[in-house]
This record gives C-alpha cells, structure tokens and sequence, in this order.
C-alpha cells in the first residue's frame, strides 16, 4: 500500500473556522492523507463524518490510518468525485451539513508516487488521473487535443505565456511520434521556452503540467458544482473552509462567496432594506488566511495556500 507523506496545510485553521460542533455532520471532501478528516473527527462525540476521494490509494490508506474513528462510528469514507457531493449524500440519508473542508491541493502521495505521472521531476506515462477509472488521461490531452484546445488550457488553466509556442512544440513532435512520458513532454515544453525565460521562476514545466492536470480532472468545473451544492446543503450556523493552492481556484471560491454574501442591487433612496433580501450567508474570513513563516519553512506546499470559510447565517 502507497505510503501517505502528506504534510496536511492550514490543518488546525481550516478545523478551528468550521467551528465543529460535537453532534453535527460534517464532510471532508477531499480525503487524501486523512489530515483534516482525523482533527474534525476527534471533535465529534455524537457526530458523523463523512470524507470523500475518489482516489481508491486514499481510502485504502485511511481505512488502516483511521481506523479508530472507522470502528468509534465517528467517520465512513465515501468513494466519489466531490462533485456529486448532494447526490452521494442523499444515498446515505444525509440531507443538510453543519460544516465541510476542502483542501484542493493535490495530495503528496500523488505528486509522488512517480507512476501517477503527475510530476514533471520523475519520469513516466503520461496519466495524471485522480481517479484512475477514468478514461481520459494526460496521453490523450497530449496527443489527440486540437492546437487550439492546448492552447486555450496551457492560457487559461496555466496562465503560461508561452502558451502559443509550447502547443505548437507539442503539434509538431506528435507529427512525428507520440509524446508518451512526462520527461518527453518536459523536452518539448522546454523547446518552445526562450533560453532567458527559463532562468527564472521555477521548472518551466511547471505550469503546463498544472494546466494539462486541471484539463483531465475537470477540478475547476468539479469544484464549482461541488461548492454550489455544498452552499445549497448547508444548514443555518454551518461553515464552508476551503484552500486553494493557486490563483484560479482562488479567485473562483472568492467569487462564489461574494456572490454569497453581497446584497443584490437594490434601487438607490430604500430607507430599509427588505428582510427577504438579505444575504443568507457571511463570511468568516474577510482576507483569506495564510500559512504562517514556520508552517512555509516546514513544507514548501504550503507558500500558495489560501483559506476562506463562508457561514450560513439563515
């Protein structure tokens, strides 16, 4: 069984904002390393946990590392994208939450567990699948999406600006033959990269294989919905903790929880606002909470983590 060396970030601030209550339910929807699942659950008496991954090493992991909170009844594991998060809720007769976290990292384990090929620092099969069932995978983005498909993720979800350049490198050298491990790809990302740029701001592969990850798991679009569907099952007093490692996830949850917790536009002159037009929601956290210096010295995962809770207030 893979070894779990996940240093889990912003563990007791995501926990401490959910303001746990000892007989709640709550959700963990993204298991991984069993962190934030083992904290939360350790406050429950009465309590349920339910922790989501669709990762089949994850629940394996946690069902040896939990298993004291398996056996106390205080947590069950639930094998599914977060995205379906109400609907996989509904199969087990939860219908409201008083709290849930998510840690959109993706785990340590992944990253290194080199034949997962989400790494651009070990060589292997271009896969990149959090849940290995599926079909799509890293090879088939590679080899079979349009120039212009690359192009719009590489721009869009790596935020490269080289993003033009290294979608033609990728066209011309699967013109000749496929691109089948992450080293190969690496030597053509770095191919399409001027000399100078890739002096500086860390391995120049790094965003392309971030952006080619989000493109296979759909993690901004499964975020969304899951968040959505988080925001629409969450009970009065309840808490939303979310971390986010980069700058689009981010500025997608920021969005969500303004929209959340901003009037609507209302005509200019109203003397009261109306009840009914009051926000259901608050936010908890007003500037998203960082790690501190110790933390980021600690675990170099932690530089880009970012944590905004949200609570539903009516």
């Amino acid at each position: 069984m893979a070894e779990f060396n996940h240093v889990t970030v912003l563990l007791n601030e995501a926990i401490q904002n959910l303001a746990v209550q000892p007989d709640g339910v709550y959700v963990d929807a993204t298991l991984g390393g069993g962190g934030h699942s083992q904290l939360l659950a350790s406050q429950l008496t009465t309590g349920k946990l339910w922790s989501f991954d669709q990762d089949q090493t994850a629940i394996d992991y946690n069902k040896e590392h939990l298993a004291g909170e398996l056996a106390a009844g205080k947590i069950a594991f639930i094998q599914n994208n977060f995205r379906n998060l109400a609907s996989a809720l509904t199969e087990v007769g939860v219908a409201g939450i008083d709290g849930i976290v998510y840690d959109l990292g993706v785990s340590s384990p992944q990253f290194d567990d080199g034949q997962r090929g989400f790494s651009y620092n070990y060589d292997a099969p271009l896969d990149m699948r959090m849940n290995q069932s599926q079909e799509l995978n890293a090879h088939t983005v590679v080899n079979e999406w349009s120039f212009n498909d690359l192009m719009r993720i590489l721009s869009r979800y790596g935020e490269e600006k080289f993003a033009k350049q290294i979608a033609r490198a990728i066209e011309r050298q699967r013109a000749v033959q496929p691109i089948e491990t992450t080293f190969e790809l690496v030597e053509v990302i770095k191919s399409a990269i001027p000399m100078g740029a890739r002096r500086t701001g860390g391995h120049p592969a790094k965003k392309s294989f971030q952006a080619i990850r989000i493109a296979v798991n759909d993690e901004l679009g499964a975020v969304e919905e899951s968040l959505q569907q988080a925001l629409d099952i969450l009970n009065v007093h309840g808490r939303i903790a979310v971390i986010t490692f980069h700058s689009l996830e981010d500025r997608l949850v920021k969005t969500m929880f303004k929209e959340k917790t901003s009037l609507p536009e209302l005509p200019a002159g109203l003397p009261v606002i109306p009840d009914e037009l009051q926000p259901d929601f608050k936010a908890i956290t007003r500037k998203p909470i960082t790690p501190g210096t110790t933390e980021m010295a600690e675990n170099h995962r932690a530089h880009s983590a970012k944590l905004r809770v949200i609570e539903r207030i009516r």
